[in-house]
């Protein structure tokens, strides 16, 4: 660690981190979003050791220091294991956060339509049938079309909600996975309940991740528009406080869907990799680095100092 030690320490700049689901073990059970309970512990720890932890407004106001290496912590989605597990380290280890939560609680939503399918192309069937159209399980677990090859999620990237809701509802009784309790941490939104006390907390600032979870770049943008104000009417009504942060899903937008945001009165726009030059320069806009759930910690932040996962 000795080289390391020294390399954290004079460490320079700043990075947005990007965080999803935490969960006891298993953390590739679904997906690649996951992260251990234990491995994120220990990366709280190391940022209070090495790294200056500040609050998204803090970031963009650049109160940075000069003397560490400035990081914020965000959360995507809205899962209740954030509640559950995050929220008390946060509050043990006095560290910031924001959480951008999508708002599918609002019309009783208790899961999100990419991780119903993600639970579903693990236990489902070799082929399913959705609307008359046959699908195999393929590379990654996920079903592909054998008529036009392109994947189920693939196609419902630019489907509104209803025909998300109409697969969910299709597809539920291939794998009743609800009734399994143990399971709920890969999958369980928070209530709104959760919601409102994550957002009592000092540590905590709320942003909105939209309502249904869509592609926002693939959708229609009257659509789009509507999904982004509607979810932050609804997060500013249940927890009494201006949301002006936007997390996009999946980091996707375009220069239309940007304007509108900031029509709608959003102040913090935060991507994964700008598509554009000019987006650097937008005072509205940053990017996000995703963590890593196959690597180690120390191996974490090194990467999260360079900003990359090349060797």
């Amino acid at each position: 660690m000795g080289l390391y030690e020294r390399f954290y320490r004079s460490a320079r700049g700043a990075r947005i981190l990007n965080y999803h689901g935490i969960c006891l073990n298993n953390h590739l059970r679904f997906n690649a979003i996951f992260l251990k309970l234990k491995t994120f512990e220990e990366h709280l720890k190391f940022y209070k050791e090495y790294f200056n932890i500040i609050s998204l407004d803090d970031y963009y106001q650049q109160r940075f220091s000069n003397d560490k290496f400035n990081i914020c912590l965000t959360f995507d989605d809205g899962f209740a294991n954030n509640y559950k597990y995050v929220l008390p380290l946060l509050e043990q280890y006095q560290i910031p956060a924001t959480f951008f939560i999508s708002t599918i609680r609002a019309e009783g939503g208790d899961i999100l339509w990419n991780d119903f399918l993600a639970i579903v192309s693990k236990y489902g069937p070799s082929k399913i049938s959705f609307k008359n159209e046959v699908y195999y399980k393929g590379t990654g677990r996920k079903y592909i079309s054998e008529t036009t090859g392109i994947s189920i999620n693939d196609q419902l990237h630019y489907t509104g909600v209803a025909e998300k809701k109409e697969m969910m509802a299709e597809l539920y009784p291939l794998v009743p996975f609800k009734t399994n309790v143990k399971e709920e941490d890969y999958w369980l939104q928070m209530t709104e309940e959760q919601i409102r006390d994550l957002a009592r907390s000092p540590r905590v600032s709320i942003g909105a991740h939209s309502f249904y979870h869509n592609d926002l770049s693939k959708i229609k943008i009257e659509d789009a528009s509507d999904e982004m104000q509607t979810s932050k009417l609804y997060l500013e009504n249940l927890i009494g406080k201006p949301v002006t942060s936007l997390a996009f899903p999946y980091g996707a937008y375009t220069s239309l869907v940007v304007a509108k945001a900031k029509e709608i009165g959003y102040k913090q726009l935060l991507a994964l990799d700008f598509y554009n030059e000019v987006d650097k320069h937008d005072a509205f806009m940053r990017e996000r680095f995703t963590i890593n759930p196959f690597i180690s910690t120390n191996n974490q932040m090194y990467a999260t100092i360079m900003g990359n996962y090349e060797d």
